[in-house]
């Protein structure tokens, strides 16, 4: 894509990025559902034409491959649930745990500090109290949040199945978007981006992984009974921002508290979880990904930091796949040399 700037381009160039950054932040609500919309068309793509192939209609081999997808997303549901249930049938011998530490802990509050249990009381109802606004704004963003995710659950695969029905059309309006780029080249960016989503996916998956060895060899070290089960459990329901890695460490919380007389154990077993998890967003997510997309690992980390700023936790995953597709666009543009080279993860020679 031909594409010329006047001499003070750096001051247009910010100028689109601030342009552009504000019309997605405001325009979060549209912007993405649709953008998990196309990423999951990239993916069911190959699918849905290999159906095709095999005489089946457009409509048929959209809706049986998103028949598949959310018999998937169901089954990660049912383990998430099978999650809850299974600590809920903990709780009476946790809450006895409990019971004991805080028991232990007002004794020894008590012999050390002299502090009597009439003001320790006072101490835990005024926190109480206190954290009573904090936890009723926390459900009231969460029952908000949950809104917002089930209006996306039913627009999604709305999107997808108009996507992948009309995906020429959508491929004739590039044409005549870009008419002096040739069908040839537009074509070839398609399919490069369409090649990207997938790299992207399955740079997840290599994530998954690694988090759940990395899990499964800390509870095991720990000595934690069914350590390889609840560390790729929690790995793979990493998929779910925070509240997936939480669920997920529930049960072996939980196994750890009642195995083992000590508090100690439980407290390891969060340990091992936050630092993992410390190394999947900081280390392991943006190598193990960028390194699929090809594209700087520095960049990418910036990338999810801006993705989290402007969208949330939706920022952090959609934004990596675009890089992808600006760096495909960036090598194929000469006037875009200087962020194709800022973007790509090739080294220099200069033993600088």
């Amino acid at each position: 894509m031909k594409i010329t700037l006047p001499e003070n381009r750096h001051l247009i160039i910010l100028q689109y990025i601030l342009f552009v950054s504000l019309i997605l932040y405001f325009g979060s609500s549209l912007f993405i559902p649709l953008s998990f919309a196309i990423l999951i068309s990239c993916v069911l793509y190959p699918f849905c034409t290999l159906l095709e192939r095999h005489k089946f209609g457009r409509m048929s081999a959209i809706v049986i491959s998103l028949t598949v997808l959310t018999i998937s997303i169901g089954l990660l549901v049912f383990l998430l649930i099978n999650q809850l249930l299974g600590f809920f049938q903990e709780l009476p011998e946790i809450k006895l745990k409990v019971a004991g530490t805080f028991e232990e802990i007002s004794v020894w509050l008590s012999n050390n500090f002299n502090i009597e249990r009439d003001t320790q009381l006072q101490w835990l109802n005024k926190t109480i109290n206190d954290s009573g606004g904090n936890a009723m704004s926390f459900i009231s963003n969460t029952i908000s949040a949950s809104a917002v995710g089930i209006v996306f659950v039913i627009l999604i695969p709305i999107y997808v199945a108009l996507i992948l029905y009309y995906r020429q059309k959508w491929i004739d309006v590039l044409y005549r978007l870009f008419p002096n780029e040739g069908r040839e080249r537009i074509m070839l960016i398609v399919k490069l981006s369409i090649q990207s989503y997938h790299n992207f996916i399955k740079g997840m998956a290599a994530v998954y992984i690694i988090v759940g060895i990395l899990n499964s060899t800390g509870l095991f070290l720990l000595g934690i009974p069914h350590a390889f089960l609840f560390g790729f459990i929690a790995a793979v329901l990493t998929f779910i921002p925070y509240v997936g890695i939480l669920v997920g460490a529930l049960l072996p919380i939980s196994m750890a508290w009642i195995t083992y007389n000590s508090i100690w154990y439980p407290l390891g077993v969060i340990g091992i979880f936050a630092f993992v998890q410390y190394l999947e967003a900081n280390l392991i997510f943006p190598l193990a990904v960028s390194s699929r997309l090809k594209i700087n690992a520095l960049v990418t980390i910036m990338a999810i930091f801006a993705g989290a700023i402007i969208w949330g936790v939706s920022g952090m995953i959609l934004f990596i796949p675009f890089l992808g597709i600006l760096k495909l666009i960036a090598d194929r543009t000469p006037s875009l040399k200087t962020l194709s080279i800022i973007l790509g993860e090739k080294k220099d020679s200069n033993p600088f």
